[in-house]
């Protein structure tokens, strides 16, 4: 049905999905955000487990990805106290 050619082109849809749940109406709920998150970062935990790490030890890589990283995990922590504010 689908001709994958490699792995990398899954990742990358996987990657893709979740930039798409972003803009869905469950884009609130904890496990859609969590889910996206993941599948976010898919792509690029599949080419640091291909390729040797030290080629990935520069600030023009580390700096972006460690603000996605806590930026998004800061996201799903204020998502997760402001459901338990609504909820009270």
């Amino acid at each position: 049905m689908f001709d994958i050619g490699n792995m990398d082109q899954i990742f990358a849809i996987l990657g893709f999905v979740g930039f798409i749940l972003n803009f869905t109406k469950w884009r609130n709920k904890t496990s859609i955000t969590i889910l996206s998150f993941l599948f976010m970062l898919s792509p690029l935990i599949s080419r640091m487990i291909q390729t040797p790490i030290e080629l990935f030890d520069y600030a023009a890589f580390k700096i972006p990805v460690f603000v996605f990283i806590i930026g998004y995990s800061i996201f799903i922590v204020l998502n997760l106290r402001n459901k338990k504010l609504q909820a009270t």
